[in-house]
């Protein structure tokens, strides 16, 4: 029986909400206007509000869960850090929760990257490799200072992640904050019917862009941009980027915040394709989802480039939390249990299901578009899709469906019109049939054939 909290109780938090926290990406007078859903605990795949409501974490809470919420192994973990130290510089300290965690990432990645530098958000990992990148030209002489990006492109928040970021929504307020970057399109079909985004269009951007002279690095979601809208890559694109950017001299940074740690069906999306960037940027999923570091990895020729004497032989980057022994923890014990529980070789079977769901939705009248990649997934609905026809953005109808969803039992959240799937990697066959069924049923709903 599902325990009922006391009205009284909701109503004085969600006051105290309207009263004093502002809330990211929020329209904070629709806000105030609402009744909110204040989530109080979590129990594997679930979040439970504080009525006792439950819900399938069906967006991950926003990209970063990876094993469900309360995971034993996780909790002891931390727990047992706790008793030794919470946290410790790592400016002129070393410690042996980030020394582990930064061995263990090594033996991950894609070989070839040999360094890490911590941080705590995928918006300041991405801030450390575009800063390293650029120390890296004038460490070997070199003057470049330029960076090329994907339009639609996601990459932070932060001054510079919001330099290199493509989606005009989140950024166009911003611009003369930012430094200047070539943009180059999306290599998305659906989005580029007549061929102008194609992968050897882009490519031949991207190589007269490197051409124009002062490029010191390439920025990419490799596989499929997230926060534009699930938008996929061609098969072949990111390895012919790279090949591209190392025959021309100029780095490849790989942000795989988003992409990492299995969500595209291999531990990276770089996996899919057997690419080695000079630098990657990892996020969100890092730590199981438990707690806010980043990393950011390197090669060892960019390392070797700042390996000497006098002040190019430091990286004058660094946050108080970096390296935070609890966050550390947190992460070794969750690629542990990556390891343990064979995660990567359970995602084949996880892929199949949602490919054979979506599948039934696809000759829905409103639906234009479904991207796939691995478990991130993009519904795009608009009115007239053979037209390419949106619906009227006052109706706001991704926003109806996940509502719709989450009175169902389903929590999702929309990109404008595109409702993103993106659940945990560990979740049960059987969760994420029930995901599909209220995804499904919602749809319907708000949307009749």
């Amino acid at each position: 029986m599902k325990c009922e909290k006391s009205t009284t109780r909701h109503e004085r938090f969600a006051t105290l909400d309207r009263s004093y926290l502002w809330h990211p990406f929020t329209a904070m007078r629709r806000w105030s206007r609402s009744d909110p859903i204040i989530i109080e605990s979590g129990e594997g795949f679930e979040l439970i509000d504080d009525h006792g409501r439950r819900y399938i974490d069906g967006f991950s809470s926003l990209w970063c869960n990876l094993h469900g919420h309360r995971v034993r192994q996780i909790d002891n973990a931390i727990s047992e850090q706790l008793g030794k130290i919470a946290h410790s510089t790592l400016l002129g300290l070393a410690s042996i929760p980030s020394i582990e965690l930064a061995r263990r990432l090594v033996q991950v990645a894609p070989a070839g990257l040999t360094r890490v530098f911590f941080s705590d958000s995928g918006a300041t990992a991405v801030e450390v490799a575009l800063k390293l990148a650029f120390q890296y030209f004038h460490n070997t002489g070199r003057k470049a200072r330029r960076f090329i990006a994907l339009k639609e492109g996601y990459h932070g928040d932060t001054i510079g992640a919001v330099s290199v970021g493509g989606v005009e929504t989140f950024h166009a307020l911003f611009k003369p904050l930012l430094f200047e970057t070539t943009f180059v399109d999306c290599p998305n079909s659906f989005y580029h019917p007549a061929g102008g985004g194609s992968a050897p269009v882009v490519l031949s951007q991207v190589e007269a862009a490197i051409d124009a002279g002062d490029c010191c690095a390439v920025i990419i979601e490799p596989l499929i941009q997230a926060a534009g809208g699930m938008l996929t890559h061609p098969t072949g694109f990111l390895s012919a980027l790279r090949k591209l950017t190392r025959d021309r001299g100029v780095l490849l940074i790989a942000d795989e915040v988003a992409t990492g740690f299995c969500r595209t069906g291999s531990m990276f999306a770089c996996d899919r394709e057997n690419v080695c960037p000079d630098i990657m940027c990892l996020g969100k999923g890092l730590t199981g989802g438990y707690l806010p570091v980043a990393a950011t990895l390197a090669s060892e020729e960019l390392y070797g480039a700042f390996y000497r004497d006098g002040p190019a032989g430091t990286f004058f980057h660094g946050h108080t939390f970096t390296g935070n022994a609890l966050g550390c923890a947190a992460a070794v014990a969750s690629m542990d249990l990556i390891e343990s529980s064979g995660l990567v070789a359970s995602l084949d079977a996880k892929c199949a299901l949602l490919e054979q769901r979506l599948a039934r939705l696809a000759n829905h009248p409103n639906i234009a578009d479904i991207r796939r990649c691995g478990l991130m997934v993009g519904i795009d609905f608009m009115m007239d899709p053979a037209a390419r026809a949106p619906f009227d953005p006052s109706l706001r109808i991704g926003e109806q469906i996940c509502r719709r969803a989450t009175d169902m039992g389903l929590m999702i959240r929309p990109l404008d019109d595109i409702v993103v799937l993106m659940p945990a990697p560990a979740m049960d066959l059987d969760t994420m049939t029930r995901m599909m069924d209220i995804l499904e049923a919602a749809i319907h709903d708000q949307l009749p054939r």
